[in-house]
């Protein structure tokens, strides 16, 4: 027999940025979504274990039919049990659980509103970071840029949070499954969790080895070509396929 989750709190949890609320929501969590938030927990966990978040800083959500189960604000990953399962609609707003979802849940929204991912892993990871200070896209400084669509555009500052930050990172998202936020982190999506993550965490590589080239006194690192470019994701088309 499948098991249930109530994903109801009595508000008394005294956890930091655990807030209660007195109305219990709406539905216990089905079985597909209890798989998904322990996968869900993994991974953000790996996230921290990986150095790319440093605390609470940076978001994990994965889309189960019209529910989005998401990390909740203020609370550390290790703290997270499968009793905590946070989701909302597509909306925005809260079906299951009583944490509060994150405050960058204007980001996840927008992307699972505007393609087809089924995860999203925002990080503040620090390379990555930091290269979104100095440039408006990662030089082609590798061929795995490819892998998220071409060059890894910055999307323009904006405060934490708000429509305007899921505006901008959209529009350097287009035709893209990654983009830098400027003065913020990261953030990539794919139809999996463990995809978006990889994408998360070569891009985190790929920002560290351009910082790594430029700051080598007297040499430029050498960049690839647009040419270049389109043959790597020719063939990254079929990486990992097999013939027939």
């Amino acid at each position: 027999m499948a098991e249930q989750w109530r994903g109801e709190r009595d508000g008394r949890d005294g956890r930091s940025g655990a807030q209660g609320v007195s109305e219990p929501r709406r539905r216990d969590v089905r079985a597909e979504e209890a798989s998904a938030w322990r996968e869900l927990l993994a991974t953000a966990r790996r996230t921290v274990t990986d150095g790319l978040v440093v605390g609470t800083s940076g978001n994990v959500s994965a889309r189960v039919g019209d529910t989005v189960l998401v990390t909740p604000s203020g609370v550390p990953y290790d703290r997270l049990t499968l009793d905590d399962v946070t989701g909302v609609d597509l909306s925005g707003r809260q079906v299951l659980g009583t944490l509060v979802p994150t405050s960058e849940l204007p980001m996840h929204l927008a992307i699972y509103g505007s393609t087809d991912a089924g995860a999203v892993v925002h990080t503040h990871a620090v390379h990555a970071t930091a290269v979104s200070t100095l440039v408006p896209e990662l030089p082609a400084i590798h061929y795995m840029s490819a892998a998220l669509g071409g060059a890894v555009r910055v999307a323009p500052y904006a405060t934490y949070g708000t429509d305007e930050l899921a505006e901008n990172m959209l529009r350097a998202l287009t035709e893209r499954s990654g983009c830098l936020l400027q003065n913020h982190g990261t953030i990539t999506y794919g139809t999996t969790l463990t995809q978006a993550y990889d994408r998360t965490a070569q891009l985190e590589w790929m920002c560290r080895l351009w910082l790594t080239a430029s700051a080598v006194p007297g040499l430029t690192p050498s960049l690839l070509s647009p040419q270049e470019m389109a043959e790597a994701a020719e063939r990254l088309r079929g990486y990992g396929h097999q013939n027939g």
